[in-house]
């Protein structure tokens, strides 16, 4: 059994989705939706490298990216929707692609593009990208277009690696074939200054907190500081349809989708925004929260674990890394995988093959994990020297994952290039609701609406932990 943190008997993500492999299915259930040729990038030479700066073009969290500059000469596109914010994006360049044995020009891009841009190649007869970087929903897309070749010769050669069976199960997308080599995996926890501790309810466990105790906390944070001191990320290339997503919805409803209207959700919503009068107003503006909390605008906040990881590295005595509060169905939280692939008719198809394989060797899974706090799928990787910081998450994950009320609540599968449609439907919700005071139920109503008519459009079935569909998913 593969493990990267050292507290027992906690075990990694990888065996959190054993369940999940079975009730999902994990076969491709939606069409993708037509690219418009337009959005393939051109195949002339341009003079981006591993060490080239970071494209301004290619936000996170679901904004709209041009498509990205062509490839050097001798170089292989790899086209991921991981690590797209700037600073990422250099860390990829010019420490993790710097040893790699081969020119690499490494385009990140946002939900929509990353998945437009193949297919429009695709479409044109002429694939210029190498190796595909993306998330494991990220992918049925591609595989329902033809566009994923099979792997498996790789993942054979690639067996000193030791994958979680699990995360190869994932990766043949219910079918006989092997469509990605898993890559890494993270999640989204809490994080607070040890400043903000002093304004914990009485008798709450950090540990253990539910979303009744981090409103109360955040209330007595801003009578004890005169400020709103919690932060979520909610500016423009901020996660936060994460936090709705697969935190406040499977936490309250159980669901991600069937419920998403029910009364459990009036409920989640009534109570969230109830913690709103206690959030940071500058959360709207936010895109990460190591900036805010390094700042002190921000004492307590919610986010990925790439995003955590710069304010618990520069000042890791400070900060206490935590679980994410349980609602009335349970501690929900999102499990990421992310996995590579290889298109049909790509160029380059054997330096493809050794990108995946440097990538995948445990030193780089290691590079990994203390440049980008993403965390490895393959044994050997030495976690034992973590930076600080990323400890702190690895240790706080371990706590997440061991809770007795632990909800892992898996990324929307098979919405294709709708994803970021999915995503807006979550965030204009909050919108009508918490920004704009409009009735919970009729914007639910009417947000639902647009929901369903996404699931119909690309046959997307249920996926964990609603139940399973045999067709598109249905909103009740």
């Amino acid at each position: 059994m593969l493990k990267i943190f050292s507290r027992q008997p906690v075990a990694l993500l990888a065996l959190i989705v054993i369940a999940l492999v079975v009730v999902a299915g994990c076969a491709p259930a939606a069409q993708p939706t037509a690219a418009p040729p337009t959005s393939a990038p051109a195949a002339t030479n341009a003079p981006a490298a591993t060490n080239a700066p970071a494209p301004t073009t290619a936000p996170a969290g679901g904004a709209t990216a041009t498509q990205p500059p062509p490839t050097p000469n001798g170089g292989i596109i790899f086209h991921s929707s991981q690590f797209a914010p700037v600073n990422e994006a250099e860390a990829m360049r010019n420490v993790i692609l710097k040893d790699a044995p081969m020119l690499v020009d490494f385009q990140p891009q946002a939900a929509g593009p990353f998945v437009d841009i193949p297919l429009a190649q695709q479409k044109a007869g002429k694939v210029n990208i190498a190796v595909l970087g993306g998330q494991h929903g990220d992918f049925p897309a591609f595989a329902n277009a033809g566009l994923l070749d099979d792997v498996t010769p790789l993942l054979n050669k690639l067996a000193d690696r030791k994958f979680p069976e699990q995360y190869i199960a994932l990766g043949k997308l219910g079918t006989d074939k092997q469509y990605y080599i898993p890559w890494a995996q993270a999640t989204y926890i809490m994080v607070a200054n040890k400043d903000a501790l002093q304004y914990l309810p009485q008798g709450a466990d950090i540990n253990k907190l539910t979303y009744e105790q981090l409103t109360e906390w955040a209330k007595n944070a801003q009578q004890g500081t005169g400020q709103r001191v919690l932060g979520l990320p909610i500016g423009p290339q901020g996660l936060i349809h994460r936090f709705w997503q697969g935190y406040l919805y499977p936490a309250y409803t159980g669901t991600e989708v069937v419920n998403f209207k029910s009364a459990d959700a009036v409920k989640m919503w009534t109570d969230f925004k109830e913690l709103w009068k206690y959030v940071n107003p500058g959360s709207t503006n936010y895109n990460n929260m190591s900036e805010p909390l390094q700042s002190g605008e921000v004492l307590i906040a919610w986010d990925h674990v790439a995003r955590l990881r710069d304010a618990l590295q520069a000042n890791p005595d400070q900060y206490v890394a935590f679980p994410v509060p349980a609602g009335p169905k349970g501690r929900a939280y999102m499990p990421v995988l992310t996995g590579l692939a290889i298109p049909v008719g790509g160029p380059n198809r054997a330096e493809a093959e050794q990108l995946i394989t440097y990538l995948t060797d445990p030193k780089t899974q290691t590079l990994v994990a203390q440049n980008l706090g993403f965390f490895p799928v393959v044994s050997g990787a030495d976690t034992s020297n973590l930076p600080p910081g990323v400890r702190l998450e690895a240790d706080a994950i371990a706590t997440m994952q061991a809770s007795p009320d632990a909800l892992p609540a898996l990324l929307p599968l098979g919405l294709g290039a709708k994803g970021g449609d999915w995503n807006k439907v979550y965030n204009d919700t909050f919108q009508r609701i918490v920004i704009k005071g409009e009735d919970i139920q009729t914007v639910l109503n009417e947000q639902a609406a647009l929901m369903q008519g996404i699931l119909n459009e690309t046959k997307a079935k249920c996926w964990p932990p609603d139940p399973a569909s045999d067709g598109p998913c249905q909103v009740k």
